[in-house]
């Protein structure tokens, strides 16, 4: 049974598909009796921590081009315990290089590296596995990965793939030609039917792509560039891992998860040490879910009106020009490149928050260097696709299919399954323009694999006609486009009973990827399709 009915998410750190379009804030809830109530912990004791960034092993043969040396780097996923909170007990994780998040790579363009993904995790899984969902079935073994450089141009054979999975003991080996402009990418777990369980445990970490152009805008870098990557988890009061269950033995897939704390950089309320001068902060919503919806204040309380910053890039790279703005929606999968100017606050203390929940905490020193970075105006010029260039133009449906309970038991793009066969098939730098058509109550993050993209616009339309007559109707103007959406992406919003249309170039390579949801639990239950890049069109 398809269905249109508002999901109720259940956590003050998610923002329901209500709350991204009509701004409704959400209040926290308390954490189920058995769970950590890590709203009573105490609030900035904990320093943020910053991912080491990680060095190359030594040289390897290039694959692309003969008798060519490259950097090589050796990752190891592992089984490690950390403290997310001074007053909670250390918890198990699994982490690219034994961290959460992982150790960040430093990559320039032009300049291609080689990563061996080595699977040294335990052959148990901590989490229940749902062998209903299509991939996980028993005859899977229980731990697998793939990795995944969301936002990377690579070769098919490097993608990650979510079938291409490896088991413990071994290793892939991934060929990154880096050929992009600078931008701020991450690398995940992409593992077939087991994404959601292998994310929560702690499979993620940031890759920053530079380039000259970068290098040439002067912005604040070094300790004044700080990645921030959030995402909310549950804790038993052990300091556990807590994931939600069905309550099926069976079948213990839930449509969503939402955690009762948000973490940055692995820590539950950490406060950074600043100076007073200019920061360049790159973020990232490492969450299953969760939309949050950003802002600074000079209070806790949020009786301050609201400290203004600076976006200057989404997930492709830079913005046209520099876009002031004092709210940031970010949904899973999603980045943001930001300036905030502290140089106002010298003494004084600035929060993180999403709605009514405090992420962070910034300590601003009295004194501090002298600031000689820049904020420019102008960034990189972002030439607009002209919809005229596209030859296809595909329909394509989000929906969501319930039990005769009312509960979700599969969603689906464009009303096809994983198993079937293909169905969008763009050649080889060729322009298309690609309308996603959603049928329910949800906001998905939609995201194609190898390609950028441009927002063209977001507009409503009847529901209750497109399902009796499959025609559009639109029931008013499209919505305005925050400066989040007006660079390059590679995740798109897709809200509730609206039409979100975006225009693609699939320059590349030819090849297998996939499209999907990157609300990680609609993504194992289906919501995933691959598409073939096919060869044929110069230019």
């Amino acid at each position: 049974m398809l269905t249109t009915r508002r999901r109720f998410l259940r956590s003050m750190t998610c923002v329901a598909a209500a709350s991204v379009t009509r701004g409704v804030p959400l209040q926290p809830p308390a954490a189920p009796p058995q769970l950590l109530d890590t709203r009573a912990l105490a609030r900035f004791v904990d320093p943020l921590p910053i991912p080491v960034v990680t060095k190359p092993a030594g040289v390897r043969p290039s694959p692309a081009v003969k008798g060519v040396q490259i950097p090589y780097y050796h990752v190891s996923m592992k089984q490690f315990t950390a403290k997310v909170h001074r007053d909670v007990a250390a918890t198990t994780f699994w982490g690219y290089n034994g961290m959460c998040p992982g150790p960040t790579f430093e990559a320039r363009r032009g300049q291609p590296i080689l990563v061996e993904w080595a699977n040294d995790l335990p052959q148990h899984h901590f989490f229940p596995i749902d062998y209903t969902l299509h991939g996980a079935e028993k005859d899977k073994p229980e731990v697998r990965t793939v990795v995944h450089l969301h936002g990377g141009k690579t070769r098919p054979e490097s993608d990650g793939f979510p079938e291409d999975w490896f088991t413990t003991g071994q290793s892939a080996t991934y060929y990154y030609p880096n050929e992009q402009e600078a931008a701020g990418l991450f690398y995940h777990d992409h593992a077939m039917g087991i994404t959601r369980l292998n994310a929560v445990a702690g499979l993620m970490g940031m890759y920053f792509l530079r380039d000259e152009f970068e290098d040439s805008l002067n912005l604040p870098k070094g300790e004044s560039e700080i990645p921030l990557v959030l995402f909310d988890r549950s804790f038993w009061p052990n300091g556990r891992l807590y994931y939600p269950t069905s309550g099926k033995p069976d079948a213990p897939w839930v449509s969503e998860y939402y955690g009762s704390a948000i973490l940055a950089n692995g820590k539950i309320f950490p406060y950074s040490e600043v100076q007073p001068r200019k920061y360049r902060l790159r973020l990232l919503n490492a969450s299953n879910g969760s939309y949050y919806r950003l802002s600074l204040a000079a209070d806790t309380a949020m009786t301050s009106s609201g400290v203004a910053f600076h976006q200057i890039g989404s997930e492709q790279g830079f913005l046209s020009t520099s876009e002031q703005t004092d709210l940031l929606i970010l949904g899973p999968g999603e980045r943001a490149d930001l300036i905030v100017d502290f140089s106002r606050f010298a003494g004084k203390e600035i929060f993180l928050r999403t709605d009514v929940t405090v992420v962070m905490q910034f300590r601003i020193s009295s004194t501090g260097t002298a600031d000689m970075s820049s904020l420019p105006a102008t960034l990189r010029p972002i030439a607009r696709i002209p919809e005229s260039t596209a030859v296809n133009t595909r329909e394509l449906t989000l929906a969501d299919y319930q039990n005769r309970l009312g509960r979700s038991s599969v969603m689906l793009l464009n009303g096809s399954h994983w198993s079937m066969p293909v169905t969008e098939d763009p050649l080889l730098n060729s322009t298309e323009v690609w309308s996603f058509i959603n049928l329910t109550d949800d906001s998905h993050p939609i995201h194609l694999h190898m390609v950028r993209f441009q927002v063209l616009d977001r507009r409503p339309f009847d529901l209750s006609v497109y399902q009796l007559t499959r025609k559009i109707v639109f029931t008013g103007p499209p919505a305005t486009l925050s400066a989040n959406e007006l660079g390059w992406k590679d995740t798109v919003r897709v809200d509730p009973m609206t039409v979100t249309r975006i225009i693609v170039r699939f320059d590349g390579y030819p090849g297998k990827y996939v499209w999907h949801c990157h609300m990680l639990e609609h993504e194992d239950n289906e919501m995933m399709r691959p598409y073939v890049v096919k060869a044929g069109v110069n230019g």
